[in-house]
């Protein structure tokens, strides 16, 4: 079923359900994230910039292997973002007078994630155990979590006409759960450390410890303790965080209470909603319908020039045939009437000169 067909489908066929449904949006009181749920801690003061991460990223995946081999570094001449093949990558930063600065990224899974918030079929969701997951079973293709997410980390398999996905890192939940690891890939590679796993209070602690124990190493800030809600994904480090990657505009509040105010002023939106999507369908049908005729006339007309064509080909292939024809017997003729007169006897030819 195409996924335009199955929008339409879904807005004619639940009209009743959503109806009744209010709408979504969220309150004013922020999530703390579920008790106990796990994050991991990055410390940039530590990375080395190895690449190692994006290799236990890759196997415990499963993603194909990249065009430059992981120990080719000259990969981080460029800035790089996360691609279908690559949930995971590290950047290197150049501050002004200081060494070169790595740091990874990855998806950030926020406690209150702006792509489950804009994810109208629920593809997205924030799991207790800290992982931001998705469900590729439900998810219709229309690509606003892309749009919503203030980090710009999911990205969609463009590459795979039939069956598309929106791609970006679980922190290896199913993998966790399945027993088959007991850390995230990343952080199982990391000769230095600079990954932590563990309950994302814990590795508050340890962010504040260590910023306490080497005041003049780090800047005096947990990324991602507050940043847009606060995040699973935390982040230290010994430079300001824009100046290795990270946006500092985006302020304490979740992307869904950004919008809780904006949705709450719009209560006949469910309602509509289904009317909406019952005349994208309709609309749909028609223009469907309008193509498949527009296509057997295009196919008619294609097939009527296509004969008519072989047979006017036909004709003159013919018509040539017939004239080649004709002249050969004449050729033919006068060759056999010139080889007769050479070969009459002479008495002949003199009664035929008298």
């Amino acid at each position: 079923m195409k996924r335009r067909n199955f929008l339409g489908l879904m807005g004619a066929a639940g009209v009743t359900a959503t109806l009744a449904t209010k709408a979504q949006a969220a309150g004013n009181v922020h999530f703390e994230g579920y008790p106990g749920s796990k994050g991991v801690l990055f410390d940039a003061t530590r990375c080395i910039g190895c690449r190692k991460c994006e290799v236990g990223c890759n196997e415990v995946n499963n993603l194909p292997a990249p065009e430059k081999p992981f120990d080719d570094l000259t990969v981080l001449d460029a800035t790089r973002r996360t691609q279908n093949e690559a949930y995971t990558v590290v950047n290197k930063f150049e501050p002004a007078g200081g060494p070169p600065v790595f740091s990874k990224i990855q998806c950030m899974h926020c406690l209150e994630p702006s792509c489950a918030s804009a994810c109208f079929v629920a593809a997205f969701s924030k799991d207790p155990s800290g992982a931001v997951t998705y469900d590729e079973s439900v998810c219709v293709g229309c690509r606003y979590c892309m749009v919503a997410c203030p980090f710009e980390i999911p990205t969609y398999t463009y590459n795979d006409p039939i069956t598309p996905k929106v791609v970006k890192c679980d922190m290896c939940d199913a993998n966790i759960k399945a027993g088959r690891i007991t850390v995230p890939g990343c952080v199982a590679k990391c000769p230095k450390e600079a990954l932590v796993f563990g309950e994302r209070g814990e590795l508050i602690k340890i962010a504040r410890n260590r910023i306490e124990a080497a005041p003049d190493k780090y800047v005096d800030h947990i990324y991602g303790e507050r940043e847009m809600g606060g995040t699973s994904w935390l982040y230290l480090s010994g430079v300001p965080f824009s100046q290795i990657g990270l946006r500092e505009d985006l302020g304490v509040q979740s992307g869904p209470e950004l919008t809780s105010g904006a949705l709450s002023v719009v209560a006949m939106v469910p309602a509509l909603w289904p009317l909406l999507l019952a005349g994208v369908y309709g609309v749909t049908r028609r223009t469907d319908k309008i193509n498949t005729k527009e296509k057997a006339e295009a196919v008619a007309k294609a097939i009527a020039t296509t004969q008519e064509k072989a047979k006017a080909d036909l004709k003159t292939a013919m018509d040539r045939a017939q004239a080649d024809k004709e002249a050969t017997v004449k050729r033919e003729v006068a060759k056999a009437l010139e080889e007769a007169a050479k070969a009459a006897p002479p008495d002949e030819k003199e009664e035929e000169g008298a």
